[in-house]
């Protein structure tokens, strides 16, 4: 159910000696958009080979270890969308790509995003380096170090006997139903911020707390943490300006809920098959 592969990729900060150029694999960030490759549908990253004749200026350029066969860069370029090419955002690859290829995808442009927004100090306003082991900048004149930040969210079923909580938000496409969600605000650990988020956007106390798993989700840079949580008291009181509508559904009668990559469906699929073994 979680599809996360562990030996599908093996992170790294400095390029091997041994790297195959042509046959990297390059996830090229232009405009905040990744170019790409299309193949029967399917996106694929621009290899080295190919970034070669783009008519592009590369601007930066991060080793991002190996996956499978092939080295990995994240890079960002400026110029026009080459010929033959497309640019699009990371979330039309969800559920086009296997999953290890979007996380892959995903931690390419959060590495963009992090080194564009890491280029000055934020103690001394020195101009930052690359720190030579680790993924980091390191201040020369003061010695900070900015390491790659995640933030931290929750993601919780609430459930009540055979019937699971989804909830809408004011902004989705009509008849769109899921889990709820939340950052983790500073203090909290992931439990109370699990007990805060769903009360204060559906008014519920909740219990029994059960952690299944986790997912990236770089939109920026988020670490989704997945719950399933018991009813324990409560009525249904929409978060205003947030929550459009919440309700409870039968496993049997669920609305138009998220595609299988994303963690919310991964929680409604494990209440399912839950309720269906019993």
């Amino acid at each position: 159910m979680w599809p996360v592969d562990p030996d599908d990729f093996a992170p790294g900060v400095s390029k091997p000696e041994d790297l195959d150029h042509d046959e990297s694999w390059y996830f090229l960030v232009l405009d905040g958009q990744l170019v790409c490759v299309s193949e029967q549908g399917i996106p694929r990253p621009v290899t080295g080979d190919e970034l070669r004749w783009l008519d592009v200026e590369l601007v930066s350029s991060h080793y991002l270890g190996r996956f499978r066969d092939r080295h990995c860069f994240a890079a960002e370029a400026e110029g026009p969308v080459p010929e033959g090419y497309a640019a699009t955002g990371l979330f039309s690859w969800l559920g086009r790509v296997e999953p290890s290829v979007f996380y892959l995808a995903g931690r390419a442009q959060q590495v963009v995003e992090w080194h564009n927004s890491h280029q000055y100090c934020g103690r001394c306003a020195e101009r930052m380096q690359d720190h030579p082991e680790d993924r980091a900048k390191r201040c020369p004149s003061c010695g900070l170090v900015s390491y790659p930040r995640l933030a931290p969210s929750i993601i919780v079923l609430v459930t009540r006997g055979d019937e699971m909580l989804l909830a809408r938000n004011a902004n989705w496409p009509t008849g769109m139903y899921s889990t709820l969600a939340g950052f983790v605000e500073p203090g909290e650990s992931i439990e109370q911020t699990v007990h805060r988020e769903v009360e204060e956007e559906v008014g519920l106390k909740v219990g029994n707390l059960r952690y299944l798993g986790s997912q990236s989700w770089p939109f920026p840079n988020s670490l989704m943490l997945g719950f399933h949580a018991d009813y324990a008291g409560g009525e249904i009181v929409c978060q205003e300006e947030e929550i459009s509508d919440a309700r409870w559904f039968a496993c049997d009668d669920l609305p138009n809920v998220p595609p299988a990559t994303a963690i919310s469906r991964w929680l409604i699929d494990a209440f399912v098959h839950e309720v269906q073994s019993r």
